[in-house]
């Protein structure tokens, strides 16, 4: 999957408080992974993330080898629309 970094970063501002810990429980990685996932820079995660940036307009191109992260995001800020 392809995407900007800017739309990576608006659906991460899209999340609720605590979901990069609820992600990280589900999903049963590190809360860090998470949070580099979302363009953060925490050195001691411990798991590599899939994705991919490369710089350009709009915050650059990011390519998601792994949407595994991103899908679950998606179910929760579909979860807060219902």
């Amino acid at each position: 999957m392809i995407i900007t970094f800017n739309e990576l970063r608006r659906i991460k501002d899209k999340l609720p408080s605590g979901s990069s810990q609820r992600i990280a429980d589900e999903l049963g990685i590190d809360v860090d992974t998470v949070r580099n996932y979302f363009g953060g820079k925490h050195f001691e995660a411990k798991e590599g993330i899939g994705i991919h940036i490369e710089q350009g307009p709009d915050g650059g191109v990011v390519t998601l080898d792994d949407t595994t992260i991103f899908d679950a995001a998606m179910r929760i800020i579909n979860e807060q629309k219902e």
